[in-house]
């Protein structure tokens, strides 16, 4: 082995051989680094129009691939938006459909660019970033995919129209006189919203799925309605008898229901019951409800007060006819006891009447109505009268015999008259109609208004309502014997039901009641009214018949009905006035208050009529 020694002092030839090396050294070292720089300018400009190594969309490597490359390579491998299986499951049957189906396609043009652009866009640093990350790990990028929902949503929708099914209610039929039972179904509705949920996890990860369909069941309440036909035949097993309770003469009904009638009506509804909610056949209640709303007018009756009489001697009330109790019909508790009875087996069910009582009962006393004693009394009368207007004021007076007014009551006078017709009593006499005196029904119920009138008018009552007639009534100025007080011009009052009315209000603390009489002989109607006096006096004064007119000529008319030579007056001439009564109610020394009755009385021609033929006096007839 040789050794060789280092010169401590080397020579100047060894110096220049080392500067040498060590400037191609340097030189060297530039040339590497400036080749790495190069690098990957070169590597970007070698696959400046192709996809850089490394990138795959979907599974598919598209390395060195031009756009178009790219793009037929991706259109071939990629088939799952049409090869792809999407399974919906309902129990054992499925459902099939392709991604495409369901509104997935892929889009190949997006995705290429994509793959194109990692390496190629953005600045220079990103660039080589990318074809580094590309060319040493790879990257994978997911297709681009579009995905229309509505679409996914229509095809379940058309799943939906085989699968969905409504919810069924057992019910009962008919086959015959035999009750049938119909069984109820589940109902069946397909959640798409809830379905298309699941569907996008296996679309998005490109793969194929069975996906069970979200199905939502609801049953029916009445699934089996065995035990309902059970109570159905037992219902029908006989005829339904409903009648009005505690039966009266006058009461409408019974009403009877035959097996066939009650087949049609048979029903399953939910019922109340101390456990919650069962379920029972009854007769159907909109049917029945209609049956017992046609009933309520003819079983209605209004409650009214008994009538009475104040015994002067006992100072007690004598009844002179009871209180009518009202009733009215409750149709829902009737439904209830018809279907409990029904389901009991009994078939004669009474219907359910509310009772209404009167406010006056029979046992009242007049102590406890605050009656003592007589308030006022007047008379009017109807001397000359023909028998059906006598009739008439005799009718319509008695409507108000031993009638009662609470305190601080309206009383309406055609209210309490009611229907003035025939059948109710009246007779035909003669009314004023329009501006003339014709036969009407009901004629003379006026002297009964009239009467009313005055008597409370001397009772200082207040008058709310108050018409005259139109024109001067000589009955309603007559005193007893036939004469005539020209004063009581003014002081009538005229009532046609329902159009007019005469009305006053009970101002007092106590009860007023009423009694009429009537007289033939004297030809006089009596009003007396009983209370409690409160010490009210009245004063009134007339101002006198004024501004009087003298009636137009007599009319003449043609009455094809009358004989040749015959003329009948059939209206008489009365003088047109003005009249004003004032009216001034006192107590305990002050004005309770003032109220004025004016009157303006039309000046009435005299009609006749006359056979055909006749001669009548000027004026000429009129046509």
């Amino acid at each position: 082995m040789k050794a060789y020694a280092i010169p401590r002092n080397p020579s100047p030839s060894s110096g220049l051989w080392f500067g040498q090396a060590l400037a191609a050294l340097m030189l060297a070292t530039g040339l590497l680094l400036s080749l790495v720089a190069l690098l990957p300018i070169g590597y970007a400009l070698y696959y400046q129009s192709q996809v850089f190594p490394g990138v795959s969309i979907g599974g598919v490597d598209l390395s060195g691939k031009t756009v178009e490359e790219a793009s037929a390579l991706l259109a071939q491998r990629l088939q799952y938006s049409n090869q792809g299986k999407i399974y919906f499951q309902d129990g054992k049957t499925l459902y099939n459909a392709t991604p495409r189906q369901l509104g997935y396609y892929i889009d190949v043009e997006s995705s290429v660019k994509e793959a194109f652009a990692l390496g190629h866009s953005g600045g220079l640093t990103d660039r080589f970033e990318a074809m580094f990350q590309a060319w040493y790990g790879g990257i994978a990028l997911p297709p681009v995919a579009l995905y229309d929902e509505r679409q996914a949503a229509g095809y379940l929708q058309s799943i939906a129209q085989k699968i969905d099914r409504p919810i069924i209610e057992a019910s009962l039929g008919l086959n015959g006189a035999d009750v049938e039972v119909h069984s109820g179904q589940i109902g069946r509705a397909v959640d798409i919203a809830a379905t298309l949920s699941s569907l996008r996890a296996p679309l998005q990860s490109m793969t194929d799925a069975v996906l069970p369909l979200v199905v939502k069941e609801t049953p029916p309440v009445i699934m089996d309605a065995s035990a309902q036909a059970e109570a159905a035949r037992k219902i029908i097993s006989a005829p339904l008898v409903v009648d009005v309770p505690n039966r009266a003469d006058g009461d409408p009904g019974p009403w009877t229901f035959d097996q066939k009638a009650l087949a049609s009506m048979l029903s399953i509804e939910r019922v109340a019951s101390g456990q919650g909610q069962n379920f029972q056949v009854v007769l159907n209640s909109e049917m029945l409800r209609s049956f017992l709303d046609g009933l309520k007018d003819q079983l209605a009756r209004s409650p009214s007060n008994g009538r009475y009489t104040f015994n002067d001697d006992t100072r007690q009330l004598d009844v002179i006819e009871p209180e009518v109790i009202g009733r009215a019909l409750n149709v829902d508790a009737t439904l209830q006891q018809i279907n409990d009875q029904l389901i009991k087996g009994e078939h004669n069910v009474d219907l359910v009447l509310d009772v209404v009582q009167p406010a006056v009962g029979s046992d009242v006393t007049a102590e406890k109505l605050g009656i003592r004693e007589l308030i006022t009394s007047y008379s009017t009368y109807f001397y000359g009268s023909t028998a059906a207007r006598m009739q008439n004021i005799r009718t319509a007076a008695a409507r108000f015999h031993g009638v009662l007014v609470p305190p601080g009551a309206t009383f309406s006078m055609a209210d309490t008259l009611g229907d003035i017709s025939l059948d109710n009593g009246y007779a035909e006499a003669l009314i004023i109609l329009g501006d003339r005196t014709i036969q009407g029904v009901g004629g003379g119920v006026c002297q009964v208004s009239t009467t009313l009138f005055r008597t409370v008018f001397f009772a200082g009552l207040p008058i709310l309502e108050r018409h005259p007639h139109a024109y001067r009534v000589g009955y309603y100025e007559q005193i007893s014997g036939g004469g005539h007080n020209a004063d009581l011009a003014g002081l009538d009052a005229t009532v046609f039901v329902p159009v007019v009315d005469f009305k006053f209000k009970n101002d007092s603390s106590s009860w007023l009641l009423m009694e009429t009489y009537f007289s033939e002989s004297a030809r006089r109607l009596t009003w007396k009214l009983y209370g409690a006096k409160d010490g009210r006096t009245v004063d009134w004064q007339t101002s006198g018949v004024q501004n009087v007119v003298d009636p137009p000529s007599p009319q003449y008319e043609l009455n094809s009905e009358l004989s040749q030579g015959e003329i009948k007056q059939v209206d008489y001439a009365a003088q047109g006035a003005d009249i004003n009564v004032t009216r001034t109610v006192n107590l305990n020394g002050s004005v309770l208050y003032q109220d004025n009755f004016s009157t303006h009385y039309l000046p009435w021609r005299a009609v006749y009529q006359y056979g055909p033929g006749t001669d009548v006096p000027t004026p000429e007839p009129t046509p």
